[in-house]
């Protein structure tokens, strides 16, 4: 066992994409104050201070980072044998004497990781008998969630994280695909709106008007549909499903750099598969003129500098929208349905 303070977080833990840890420590980075130390992981990135700074844990378990699919604030770092995998877990959580609300047992999204999802199943009845037995889950008193992640079968960061209503095991959304959705991409929207939009219920509204940039086959059309919105849907080729001829979508066959709306519309978004700073251009365009309220976009990423090319992309948002003399609110995410790219959301409307 390593590493235990006496029940006090000493390190950070953020889960994210495979293949995007050098992006999700440099953002962290980014926030610290002081000299730490990075550990990273396949699809974990963790952060120790050189020394225990809880204050300074805490403040970045509150900020939402756009590589990090999920924070916690790591306890304890335990090795576990071969046989008894539940007794020096039990021996670390008495010494941090805390209450939980629940617990899980996560994994990083990796093939290695992936191949634990059996173990964490069946070991997680064991770990939740043994917080019954000692009074440790208390969801009537506490709203910490424990997090036992095993970056490997024979290790576990013991964690925990305020419980929140967009968290998700293994920092992981299940989300159901529609029957009738033309694409996959619709899931990609769908995250989008439940991780980045607050309050979506009062943003997206029977009658409200949306503008859906290379829109074909749908996918993104889709999810504003169900929700009561018309559509004008731009992209030279067709659309698919149950998106082909539906009575709230218009589909105009126009290239979507060139298309501007005859009325301000509420919503723009945008998938087209172009370079990053372009579609960030594009989108300043639209919200600087005042042709949309509010916008969801992505941006797909080069195989270098991500990092660097998403500020580039905020930064030149910024001055565009300043200029105009609009205030805004931006916000971002790799989400799980993302790849090679971002998913941002920005409003201009005071809520």
């Amino acid at each position: 066992m390593t590493a235990l303070l006496a029940g006090k977080p000493y390190a950070l833990l953020a889960y994210c994409r495979p293949g995007f840890e050098p992006e999700c420590a440099e953002e962290i980075a980014d926030h610290i104050q002081g000299p730490g130390k990075f550990e990273r992981g396949d699809g974990w990135v963790l952060f120790t201070p050189n020394e225990n700074h809880g204050a300074q844990l805490r403040e970045l378990l509150a900020k939402q980072f756009i590589f990090s699919r999920q924070t916690v604030q790591v306890h304890s770092r335990v090795t576990l044998g071969t046989k008894d995998r539940l007794t020096p877990i039990v021996d670390a959580l008495k010494v941090i004497n805390g209450l939980y609300s629940d617990v899980w047992l996560e994994h990083p999204d990796s093939n290695e990781g992936k191949s634990l999802s059996g173990f964490t199943r069946k070991f997680g009845d064991y770990v939740a008998k043994a917080l019954v037995q000692n009074n440790w889950l208390q969801p009537e008193q506490s709203r910490q969630r424990l997090h036992l992640f095993f970056p490997i079968q024979g290790e576990v960061m013991i964690a925990t994280r305020p419980v929140r209503a967009t968290d998700w095991l293994n920092g992981i959304p299940r989300l159901r695909m529609p029957c009738d959705a033309p694409s996959r991409s619709t899931l990609k929207m769908l995250e989008a709106i439940l991780v980045l939009v607050d309050e979506p219920e009062k943003k997206f509204r029977e009658g409200m008007t949306a503008v859906d940039l290379g829109a074909a086959p749908g996918g993104w059309t889709y999810q504003l549909v169900s929700r009561g919105l018309k559509v004008f849907a731009i992209d030279n080729g067709p659309m698919k499903g149950s998106m082909d001829g539906h009575h709230q979508v218009k589909h105009v066959r126009d290239d979507g750099f060139k298309y501007r709306p005859k009325n301000p519309v509420d919503w723009l978004v945008c998938d087209m598969v172009e370079q990053p700073i372009r579609i960030a251009e594009l989108v300043a365009k639209w919200l600087a003129s005042g042709n949309a309220r509010r916008a969801i976009f992505n941006l797909k990423l080069p195989m270098k500098k991500r990092h660097m090319e998403v500020e580039k992309c905020f930064d030149l948002i910024d001055k565009r929208l300043r200029k105009a003399d609009i205030s805004y609110k931006i916000s971002a995410k790799q989400l799980f349905h993302d790849r090679e790219e971002i998913t941002c959301y920005i409003t201009t409307v005071k809520d």
